[in-house]
């Protein structure tokens, strides 16, 4: 990976990731995760190192953010429960 820059984490709440992941598919699930709770700098690609298994991502987050009402509370599906007739 390159060298993380000062600008990346000049300031209390900025986060620089780095991911090493199987696959494509598990690093760009786990972006989109961070994502869908931050503001996050997505890349639409990943990277592979000759010699080193699986791929790599970056990833550039900004925790200063308000998370948003879905992020925090989760899923809105409600468990379901077998009843006495199941």
């Amino acid at each position: 990976m390159d060298p993380i820059h000062e600008t990346h984490v000049s300031e209390p709440g900025l986060l620089v990731v780095d991911v090493a992941a199987a696959d494509d598919a598990t690093a760009l699930a786990f972006q989109q995760l961070l994502a869908d709770r931050w503001a996050t700098a997505t890349a639409e690609q990943t990277t592979r190192d000759a010699g080193q298994p699986g791929v790599r991502q970056r990833c550039y987050l900004d925790l200063r953010q308000q998370l948003t009402a879905a992020a925090v509370v989760g899923p809105t599906k409600e468990p379901t429960t077998a009843g006495p007739d199941s």
